[in-house]
C-alpha cells in the first residue's frame, strides 16, 4: 500500500471516530424535549431523580447505544453485502432477512398475541435466520453453489413470498396490524438496554465474522477463478459472508425493524475514502453507519417537535434521493 492512501485511509478513519463521537454528544444533548448543556452533564455524572435526569438516562442514553449498534451493524452488512453480490445496488434485505423477521414477527402476534417488544426480538432474529437459510439453501441448489446471481434471485423469491403472508396477516386480524405498524416503521425510540443486551451477542459475532471476511471478499472481487488460484475457498467465504450478514442485519431488524437504506448509502461513502478495500471498507462503514443513522434520528427530534419522526421515515428521505441518483449513473461503480 502506497504510504498517501495508507495516510488518507487513517485520516478518514480517525474523521469517521470523530463524527460519530459528535453524533454520539448530539443525540444524548438534543430531542424534543429541550435541556441545557449543564443539566446533560449534571444528568450524567450526579444524577439527583429530577426529570431531565430520567430523560437522559432512561431514554436518550439507550436510544443514542442502541442506535450506534444498529447503525454499526447495518453499514457493515450493507458493505459486505455489496462485496458479495458484486452489486452496487445491494443492500442487506437482499437476502430475504429484512422480510423473514417482519413474517416471524407477525406471526407472533396473531398466533400467540405477544405484544412485548422484548419477545419481538427473539422472533424477528429467528425470522431473519430462517429466510437466510432459505435462501442459501435455494442459491445453492446448482452445481455452482452459491453465486451472487442465484443468492440475489433467491433472495428476490423469498422476500416476496414472505411480503405477501405479511399482508394476508395483518389483513386478517386488526390487532396483528396495529401492533406490527408500530415495529415495521424502524425506530430507536422506546427501546430499552435489555434490547440492546439481547441482540449485542449476535451483533459481535457477526462483526467477527465479517472482519474475518473481508479478505476473503477482496479475493473474490477479482472473480471466483482468481480467487481459486490465489487459494481462495470460495464456497467458504460465502458461507461465513452470509453468516456475517444474517446476524448483523437479523440483530439490527430484530431491535429495531427495518431501517431502509442506511447498508445502501453508507457503503458508497465509505468506498470515496477508503478504496476498494474491505480490511478498510468495513470498519469505516460500521463508524460512518452509526453516525449517519444517530444524525437521522436527531433531526426526526428537532423538525417535528414537540413529537418525533421515526429514524426509520428520516434514512427514507435521506436515501431515497442517493439511490436515485446511484441509479441515474451511466457508469455504476463495478464491485
Amino acid at each position: 500500500m502506497a504510504p498517501g492512501q495508507r495516510r488518507r485511509r487513517l485520516v478518514g478513519l480517525a474523521l469517521l471516530v470523530l463524527a460519530l463521537a459528535a453524533a454520539t454528544v448530539a443525540s444524548i444533548a438534543i430531542g424534543s424535549k429541550e435541556i441545557a448543556l449543564d443539566g446533560v452533564w449534571h444528568a450524567l455524572t450526579a444524577p439527583t431523580g429530577l426529570e431531565d435526569d430520567v430523560v437522559i438516562r432512561e431514554l436518550r442514553v439507550p436510544r443514542t447505544l442502541i442506535g450506534i449498534a444498529v447503525g454499526i451493524a447495518l453499514g457493515v452488512g450493507g458493505a459486505l453485502m455489496q462485496g458479495h453480490t458484486r452489486n452496487p445496488l445491494a443492500d442487506p434485505g437482499i437476502l430475504g432477512v429484512t422480510h423473514g423477521a417482519s413474517f416471524a414477527v407477525v406471526l407472533a402476534i396473531f398466533t400467540l398475541g405477544i405484544t412485548s417488544l422484548s419477545s419481538y426480538v427473539w422472533f424477528a432474529f429467528l425470522g431473519a435466520f430462517a429466510a437466510s437459510a432459505v435462501v442459501f439453501l435455494l442459491g445453492s441448489s446448482g452445481r455452482a453453489g452459491p453465486t451472487p446471481v442465484t443468492l440475489a434471485l433467491a433472495g428476490a423469491a423469498v422476500s416476496a413470498l414472505m411480503h405477501g403472508l405479511v399482508s394476508a396477516l395483518v389483513l386478517l386480524d386488526r390487532q396483528s396490524l396495529d401492533a406490527f405498524r408500530f415495529w415495521q416503521v424502524g425506530a430507536v425510540s422506546g427501546r430499552d438496554l435489555g434490547v440492546l443486551q439481547q441482540v449485542l451477542p449476535f451483533l459481535v459475532v457477526g462483526l467477527l465474522l465479517a472482519l474475518a471476511n473481508a479478505p476473503g471478499v477482496n479475493a473474490l472481487a477479482l472473480g471466483e477463478d482468481v480467487a481459486r488460484a490465489l487459494g481462495q475457498r470460495v464456497a467458504r467465504t460465502r458461507v461465513v459472508g452470509i453468516a456475517a450478514i444474517t446476524l448483523l442485519v437479523g440483530g439490527a431488524v430484530a431491535a429495531c425493524g427495518p431501517i431502509g437504506f442506511l447498508g445502501l448509502v453508507v457503503p458508497h461513502a465509505a468506498r470515496a475514502v477508503t478504496g476498494p478495500d474491505y480490511r478498510w471498507l468495513l470498519p469505516c462503514s460500521g463508524l460512518l453507519g452509526a453516525a449517519l443513522l444517530l444524525v437521522a434520528d436527531v433531526l426526526g427530534r428537532v423538525v417535528a417537535r414537540p413529537a418525533e419522526l421515526e429514524v426509520g421515515i428520516m434514512m427514507a428521505v435521506f436515501g431515497a434521493p442517493f439511490f436515485i441518483a446511484l441509479v441515474r449513473r451511466k457508469k455504476l461503480v463495478k464491485l
